[in-house]
């Protein structure tokens, strides 16, 4: 908790003239000034024995560290752990109130998110309640403190009684996956499980706790609208003051400071409404240009005193949905300071089940893979949590445009007047912390609701789909309009637009596409579908070994069929799923790594043929994100990066299908026209067609080259030209037919390779090869991989052709500059970015077997 005499809005720290001595207190200790100590305690509800507690913090980590809990990812220890959330928990501290503190006008209790329902004392003294994890609570304490020493307690009652009970008044129904009566309380969903996450809905201080001391007034929030002109940028300023006691607010005045990025400052006095700023440095996403942000500290006065502040830094920036009517249907791109950019990225999940293990360097190290990766959107899926400003703060800094949906997921709601007041406030306080972010690229409503919603899914009487639209189609609008009307908003994710409008169609806006996998098509399903914007499709993949060993240590249970197994899969049946694709491509794995490995590469490979695909056919096509990220335990699921945070294949693969400037191919074999080699007449076409998608600024000038090679990767045949790709665009080159191609010995290597005038080196910037039969019918010769290390460089070479070259060390945790490639019988050399290489292990498709 920190005790402060003025609001911060965020700011842990005291920042003005008037403040007094400062307590904080973070982690396990309360500092002030004279070094006072104290600690924060929890225990089950009318325990005796009180632990240690850690605030920010939850319930279950406290129990974890203090080892009253086993742990929750353990075998299936989750259910036992679960059963805990049926007690209640109470938290205390005890802290020496500071001389002049309730010399304020007003002292408030601050907090940033209590988890969910929660009773707060002062003093034995009842302040309030909470009854929303994504809201801000604040709580009038000034009567209820006392000079000296004081005491705070937060009681937190169960959240599986409280569901329980809303089930059986108003029996609305959701997920599936997730416990019964989730919808009713505004708390993580996926806490109640999900098809990838497990039932453990924790509780506690999950945010930062504060003691606000405050004098005449405030800062309620700061909104500042863009309006961008040719080389000059106008930024209007709001700015709310809060809690006035004086009668006339205009009393106050406002100065505002701007620093530009080791440039111009500017500082505004009395009150200013507007600033316009010549020849402005423009905020891009990853790979379009640079980042710059400029700090922003707006400072309220009154009769010369300081009475707060608000700093934040802004990306100077003009985004939007771009929607035209065209012969496909109707558009929609991210319109990014007037150009409309392909969107290129994955579906972000809550990063773990326990808030208390979060962190900043944890999202930090996420993000930075996601900026490896070549990403340039995030979208932050509605089952979760609003994220941490650290969150949206990185994401300014690395250059992505976030699809923030609100919390809301494949669920009814029961729109009672209670329910829309919380509602309400919840919106606002999230717009208000988050609007000013650069990243911020849109709101969307919901995830699923309208699509399902529109199918009668979960819908049980007709006022459940009246309140669907007053919640997406009036109340957040109207909230919006007030706190945030520059920001595009879409009512639900997919969506055409609303109104059941057709939700999910194909020709207009996002879609949601899960044929491939659920409806168990080939990978070469998604070239039938020209998807305006691909918002959300996906492919399982075990994660690796050293990650599994999180929730296991004995052998029986490395089998994929195993009970801890299908445990840890929370999509029915999905273990079984990935056989069957397995079937379809690979030989049979005789090694349980090696199969990890194989469901790695049908997952890395069912996700490029629909983005290469989607890339191919940029302008109609302008979105490709697909699901998941990330994952919140040690689970089978669609993410690319697994809990322990070892990059799958999947993730290498974006890398290169995500490049600014790639080289992909629509062949046509036995993969893309399913096959059967014992029908009569089976015959079939072997032909391939490049493509060239740039999604940069300029202009390229490409030398597109392809062999045709046997399986020792010697040349057969090989063909080159030179083609200008314009920018943010992609051209296609003629379709070759190769009848003659040997489908069992022969394969094609393909490269884009950049020409700049007055280079002798040209630069490869992307490569592929493609077969023509089914992976498990192509007879590889052995590679014959060896490496060498040199410093931070590995050099991995094969005697012949080398599909999906993977490079493991002992932890299995190596990120490489690339991995999971292919070698034409030549030499690769790749830049160890972090992890310890002094031992590590080569495989190829050679060895799946």
């Amino acid at each position: 908790m920190e005790i402060r005499s003025l609001n911060t809005q965020g700011q842990r720290q005291a920042l003005y003239r008037t403040a007094g001595p400062i307590s904080k207190l973070e982690d396990n200790s309360l500092r002030t000034v004279r070094q006072d100590r104290t600690v924060w305690q929890m225990r089950e509800l009318g325990s005796t024995a009180w632990q240690e507690a850690v605030v920010p913090g939850t319930v279950y980590t406290d129990l974890l560290r203090n080892g009253k809990m086993e742990d929750p990812f353990w075998k299936d220890n989750e259910d036992k752990i679960c059963a805990l959330m049926e007690k209640d928990y109470e938290y205390r501290c005890r802290f020496t109130l500071l001389p002049g503190m309730l010399k304020n006008h007003r002292v408030v209790l601050h907090f940033d998110g209590l988890d969910t329902l929660a009773d707060i004392y002062v003093n034995q003294t009842y302040a309030g309640k909470a009854y929303n994890m994504h809201r801000i609570w604040e709580f009038d304490v000034k009567d209820l403190l006392q000079e000296g020493e004081n005491e705070l307690q937060v009681i937190f009652h169960s959240p599986l009684k409280y569901i329980a009970e809303a089930y059986k008044k108003y029996g609305n129904i959701g997920n599936d996956d997730t416990y019964e009566g989730f919808m009713h309380l505004r708390k993580a969903h996926y806490m109640f499980g999900w098809d990838w996450g497990a039932h453990l809905p924790d509780a506690g201080i999950f945010r930062p706790v504060s003691l606000l001391g405050i004098q005449e007034a405030r800062i309620d929030n700061v909104y500042i609208q863009q309006s961008h002109g040719e080389d000059r940028v106008s930024l209007a300023f709001r700015v709310e003051v809060r809690e006035s006691v004086k009668s006339l607010p205009s009393t106050f005045t406002y100065t505002v400071r701007i620093k530009e990025p080791e440039g111009r400052t500017w500082v505004l006095e009395d009150s200013p409404e507007e600033l316009t700023i010549e020849n402005p440095k423009l905020w891009w996403v990853n790979n379009l240009g640079s980042q710059p942000l400029y700090d922003i500290c707006v400072t309220l006065c009154y009769q010369g005193a300081i009475l707060d502040t608000w700093e934040r830094k802004i990306g100077l920036r003009q985004v939007t949905m771009h929607r035209e009517k065209d012969r496909w249907g109707e558009s929609f791109a991210h319109e990014l300071n007037g150009r409309s950019i392909f969107a290129m990225g994955a579906d972000y999940i809550p990063e773990d089940h326990l808030l208390g293990r979060t962190g900043r360097e944890k999202t930090r190290k996420l993000l930075e893979a996601c900026r490896e990766a070549n990403f340039n959107v995030i979208r932050v899926w509605g089952g979760g949590c609003y994220p941490e400003d650290w969150f949206y703060e990185l994401c300014d800094e690395m250059g992505f445009l976030v699809w923030q949906d609100f919390m809301f997921a494949c669920s009814v709601y029961e729109l009672t007047p209670e329910f829309e007041e919380n509602i309400r406030r919840e919106f606002a306080d999230n717009i208000k912390r988050i609007r000013h972010h650069a990243s911020l690229g849109l709101w969307c409503g919901n995830n699923e609701m309208e699509m399902f919603v529109d199918e009668g899914c979960w819908v049980t009487k007709p006022s459940e789909v009246r309140d669907y639209l007053f919640m997406y189609e009036r109340i957040l609008p109207e909230v919006l309009s007030k706190y945030d009307p520059q920001t595009f908003y879409w009512p639900a994710s997919p969506s055409s637009g609303g109104s059941f409008d057709d939700p999910n169609d194909p020709d207009r806006g996002d879609v949601h596409y899960w044929k491939v996998w659920h409806g168990n098509r080939p990978f070469s399903e998604y070239r039938k579908h020209f998807f305006r914007y691909a918002s959300e499709f996906g492919f399982q993949a075990f994660p690796f070994k050293k990650t599994l060993e999180q929730i296991t240590d004995d052998p029986e249970d490395f089998n994929i069929f195993s009970y801890v197994m299908e445990k840890h899969q929370r999509n029915y049946g999905a273990n079984g799923k990935i056989m069957n694709y397995l079937q379809q491509t690979y030989r049979y794995p005789t090694e349980f790594t090696t199969l990890l490995y194989a469901s790695q590469l049908l997952q890395a490979d069912a996700i490029r043929y629909g983005v290469e695909h989607f890339r191919r056919n940029r302008g109609r096509c302008m979105g490709a994100v697909y699901w998941q990220l990330n994952d919140c335990w040690p689970v089978v699921s669609w993410s690319s990066i697994d809990y322990g945070g070892r990059w799958k294949a999947l993730h290498y693969y974006a890398k290169r299908f995500f490049a600014p400037v790639m080289i992909s191919c629509r062949e046509e074999g036995w993969m893309t026209q399913e096959a059967n080699m014992n029908r009569q007449h089976f015959t079939f076409e072997k032909s391939i067609r490049l493509n060239v998608a740039n999604e940069t600024l300029e202009d390229k000038k490409i030398k597109v080259c392809w062999q045709l090679r046997n399986q020792k990767a010697e040349i057969l045949h090989l063909e080159e030209q030179e083609i200008t790709v314009p920018a943010l665009s992609a051209v296609w080159m003629e379709k070759t037919e190769l009848p003659h191609a040997d489908v069992f010995t022969q394969y094609v290597s393909f490269q884009a390779i950049e020409v700049k005038d007055g280079e002798e080196k040209a630069q490869v910037l992307s490569e592929g090869t493609v077969i023509f039969s089914y992976p498990k019918y192509f007879r590889y010769e052995d590679p014959c991989l060896t490496w060498e290390k040199e410093g931070n460089k590995i050099r991995v070479t094969a005697s012949s052709y080398a599909k999906s070259v993977e490079i493991l060390n002992e932890e299995e945790d190596l990120v490489l500059s690339d991995n999971y490639f292919d070698l034409n019988g030549d030499t690769k050399e790749v830049e160890i970015i972090s992890g310890n290489a002094d031992t590590f292990r080569l495989r190829s498709v050679y060895d799946i077997k």
